[in-house]
């Protein structure tokens, strides 16, 4: 990492974050004055580190340590209580335990303190009822005093930009702070530790390091808002183990959408919430991880799986890039890191980009006869002999339309290799193209002189793709993003819903315009028959009809290919008596048309308690649990958006028609995704829909739905 990507202000100049001092939120990042209660001399302790952090790292307000029993306290005059104090402060640090902590809560609001950190823990994250209830008493008394509570259970918050240092984390001595364009928020004190000192070991600079704790007034998402409106921030990691605030989070993404400021994830302790026993596929397969999933991706936040992933990619968002696609240039004076690097490509779907025949004709006329001249390009160990062929090669190959990003693998260059002049070359390239290029360098030798250019570099091959593959796909996600504010959560679905009978789901479907199957509901042999003939068809579908049998497949209650009358009149007897021998409640017999089509869907919704209507679609049929091709949008959604979750089905090529078949219509079934959806936003009393499967067509005839369920409650 170098100096252009860090600032470094002066130490003794404090720099305000933001214009407005006295809005709570914004107080916090840049108090004027701090009170820390519990304010201890000894700067290893919970209660002397903010005051030790606060004086070495340039705060330049007034600090205020509170404690009755000391007169001074690391070179400060103490007071005894908040009381003492002649007029307010911005915010009070608590350091004291238990109810000292609930009660030095109270004085702050009587006090007129804009917010106040409760470091001290034991409180609603023990799920103890008392706790629990001291949590509550704080949170009542500064939402009366018009204070906002950060935490409890917070290691604090600080800013690096103002010296507002206002915790205890031991990181902040052990990697020593350095102001610059990265911000972590995290609701898990640890988890905002890690990642600064990951950072900080590499050299890039963080402005920002929140651990919000318990979340009990201010959120993450709330204080996320605050830190993206900081003109200086350039990216915003968050780390999260509930979501139970999404508005919140929501109008983060927002502000940080008009400034175009990228935001990274890691959710932790994914919990099971809205996973109760599941009555349906999509109760099942649109289950917690994935409907997070949609709710990042609608607001244009990438999902990191780890921390690594979460903070090998920070580099890649300082540079000064403007990425165009993601089809991948491999340049290497190696020809298994070539292999390698080819390998690592196609796991992450990342296309090598197919040069043109003249691209190819200009490199090979700078290259030795026995090098390799199409991606990926291999110079061999001719870059020993002449150092300037990175620096030829890369111009030439950026000049191809297809060429969007650039792998520079150096897997070994020692005495005779003119390093230096390869860093150079390189950085000159990406700096006049501004295309992305990483660097996979396992020798810190030559990995440093990259690094002193602003180079990003990575010590092997598939990390450096792994990690340019999600930048890029960050890049495309947040053009996609949806610009409209929506509202999220609907309180708890119910725990004990309604199955209605087949017939039934599909008379609802029906009333809201979704394509069913033709069908009659008959309670007698001579109804079957008749509706044998009214149909018409060659070949009926028999299926038994109950409200305790959703999934009739499973109890043998399905019967096909039936094309005269006394086969379709028999099989209402058996179904009638399979029904009858289960004990189930009978709802009659359904005798409908049977559908050929191109291909078995799924498409479903449910109601989510937090994130509000969810919506399923995918390849159907019996298998959907077992060999499940899904994707998960938030509802209303219009048909772009269904087509574009369509695209990113394992099936989509399929769909496209192969060996001969038609292409599908994926635009009538994006349609009946969209009413589907439609059916449960609008609906409070539906709790989920199933449609599996819906028989999807050739372009132009259209789907039908063959099969439903419908919960309600």
């Amino acid at each position: 990492m170098t100096d252009e990507l860090v600032m470094r202000p002066d130490p003794q100049k404090r720099t305000p974050t933001v214009s407005s001092a006295r809005d709570p939120l914004h107080a916090v990042l840049d108090p004027g004055s701090v009170a820390i209660i519990g304010a201890s001399s000894d700067p290893d302790k919970v209660g002397g580190r903010p005051v030790d952090y606060l004086r070495r790292y340039g705060f330049g307000g007034v600090i205020h340590p509170v404690n009755p029993r000391r007169d001074e306290v690391q070179g400060l005059r103490t007071v005894p209580s908040l009381a003492a104090l002649d007029e307010p402060v911005d915010v009070v640090l608590v350091a004291v335990p238990g109810a000292a902590a609930v009660e030095a809560v109270e004085a702050a609001a009587k006090a007129g303190a804009l917010a106040t950190i409760v470091m001290t823990a034991g409180f609603g994250e023990t799920r103890n009822p008392e706790g629990i209830a001291q949590q509550q008493r704080m949170l009542t008394a500064a939402r009366a005093a018009g204070m906002r509570l950060f935490g409890p259970n917070s290691q604090g918050l600080a800013n690096f930009g103002t010296g507002a240092v206002l915790g205890f984390s031991t990181m902040f001595a052990e990697q020593p702070p350095q102001d610059g364009p990265v911000a972590v928020i995290s609701q898990s004190g640890a988890m905002c530790s890690v990642p600064y000192g990951l950072l900080r070991r590499r050299g890039i600079g963080v402005r920002h390091a929140h651990a919000t704790g318990n979340d009990a007034d201010v959120t993450v998402g709330e204080l996320a808002t605050a830190v993206a409106a900081d003109p200086q921030v350039r990216l915003i990691l968050l780390y999260l183990e509930n979501l139970a605030d999404p508005e919140s989070l929501a109008a983060a993404a927002r502000v940080a959408r008009e400034r175009d400021l990228p935001i990274v994830a890691l959710m932790g302790g994914r919990s099971a919430a809205g996973q109760r026993a599941a009555k349906s596929h999509t109760g099942a397969l649109a289950g917690e991880r994935r409907v997070i999933d949609a709710y990042f991706a609608e607001l244009g936040i990438r999902r990191a799986m780890s921390m690594p992933e979460l903070v090998d990619t920070t580099e890649l968002y300082l540079q000064d890039w403007r990425p165009q696609g993601r089809r991948l240039v491999v340049v290497s004076n190696s020809g298994a890191v070539c292999v390698l690097a080819a390998d690592a490509a196609e796991d992450r779907s990342m296309p090598l980009a197919a040069l043109s025949a003249e691209t190819e004709e200009r490199v090979a006329a700078v290259l030795p006869g026995f090098a390799t001249s199409a991606n990926p390009i291999d110079v061999t160990a001719a870059l020993l002999t002449d150092s300037g062929l990175f620096g030829r090669v890369l111009p030439l190959v950026a000049e191809d339309p297809a060429a969007d990003a650039f792998l520079l693998g150096i897997p070994v260059a020692g005495k005779g290799y003119d390093v230096p002049r390869f860093a150079i070359d390189a950085a000159e390239f990406a700096a006049r193209t501004r295309k992305p290029l990483v660097v996979a360098a396992p020798q810190e030798s030559v990995a440093e002189e990259f690094r002193r250019r602003g180079m990003t570099v990575y010590p092997d091959e598939s990390t450096a793709i792994g990690s340019l593959d999600h930048y890029l796909a960050h890049v495309e996600l947040r053009r996609s993003v949806r610009t409209e504010p929506r509202s999220y959560g609907t309180g708890p679905a119910s725990d004990d819903p309604v199955t209605l009978d087949q017939a039934a789901a599909l008379a609802r479907l029906a009333d809201a315009g979704i394509p069913v199957v033709r069908h009659h509901l008959c309670r007698s042999r001579d109804e079957a028959v008749a509706a044998f003939t009214e149909l018409g068809t060659g070949a009926v579908v028999a299926k038994g009809c109950s409200i305790d049998a959703p999934h009739k497949s499973e109890h043998g209650l399905v019967e096909l290919g039936l094309t005269t009358p006394d086969a379709v009149g028999a099989a209402h007897e058996r179904l009638t008596a399979r029904i009858r021998h289960l004990g189930l409640a009978f709802g009659g017999v359904i005798i409908a048309e049977q559908v050929r089509a191109l291909h078995e869907m799924v498409v479903g919704a449910r109601r989510d308690p937090t994130f509000g209507p969810v919506v399923l679609i995918g390849q159907g049929g019996k298998y959907v649990e077992y060999l499940p091709d899904v994707q998960v949008v938030l509802a209303p959604l219009g048909r772009e958006r269904a087509r574009q979750a369509i695209g990113e089905l394992r099936l989509a090529r399929v769909l496209g028609g192969v060996r001969g078949e038609p292409a599908a219509d994926v635009d009538a079934l994006a349609d009946l995704a969209v009413r589907v959806g439609e059916m449960v936003a609008t609906d409070p009393g539906l709790v989920a829909i199933d449609v599996n499967p819906v028989m999807l067509r050739a372009a132009g005839e259209g789907a039908v739905v063959v099969d439903a369920l419908v919960l309600t409650g």
